[in-house]
């Protein structure tokens, strides 16, 4: 990973956010990214391995193992991440393709050209209607991963022991999950922390279409 790129962009995110965005930001950054690429990766990384069931019938963990777990709690913070950072990089191209349109009008009519953004980083316009939209669709992306940890674990728990009856399995057999209270630990730590971004993100909509 280029940290280079990384760090240039989210100087650009700080420098054209409000008080809340950088607090947002920091929670995203410190709380969120880096404890998910600390911490949590090694937590879920023997899953799948140490998912033990007391049985030998071919397939029977395999079969188990898929219905308790249909998607990765790793997988989903990954393109949960990805896709709450996104609309922080449009305001930054939004704000560069204003600099450039300046930077147009400038070398084709000269110094005496009329300035059509003063301050191409001020959220008025366009800017401030995309950087509104980044809020609600980051908030909105938190919502709906949140909905969805609730529909495939339960409370946001992993049990310590479940029992799964699916074929191949000769009868009704018991699975135990590797490391379930270290798990539902950092689980509950990436809820909590998801929560505190929505907040976050609607007090500074409220905060923009106020001060608007």
């Amino acid at each position: 990973m280029n940290w280079g790129v990384f760090e240039g962009l989210l100087s650009g995110v700080n420098k054209y956010s409000t008080a809340f965005g950088r607090i947002w930001l920091s929670v995203v950054f410190i709380f969120r990214l880096l404890v998910y690429l600390v911490a949590a990766e090694r937590v879920w990384s023997d899953d799948h391995k140490d998912f033990d069931c007391n049985t030998r019938q071919p397939g029977c963990t395999n079969v188990c193992f898929d219905y308790f777990f249909p998607v990765s709690h790793i997988r989903l913070w990954a393109l949960q991440l990805i896709l709450v950072t996104c609309p922080s990089l449009l305001v930054i191209m939004h704000v560069a393709y204003r600099e450039a349109r300046e930077q147009r009008l400038r070398e084709t009519k000269g110094e005496n050209y009329r300035c059509l953004y003063p301050n191409p980083g001020k959220k008025r316009g366009g800017l401030w209607w995309t950087y509104l939209l980044s809020l609600v669709f980051k908030a909105g992306v938190d919502v709906v991963f949140l909905y969805i940890f609730f529909r495939f674990y339960r409370n946001y728990t992993l049990p310590r022991v479940v029992k799964c009856e699916l074929p191949p399995c000769p009868n009704v057999v018991d699975c135990f999950i590797s490391r379930p209270t270290e798990k539902n630990i950092f689980t509950l730590f990436m809820v909590v922390t998801t929560c505190i971004c929505v907040v976050l993100n609607l007090i500074e909509a409220t905060y923009l279409i106020g001060k608007r």
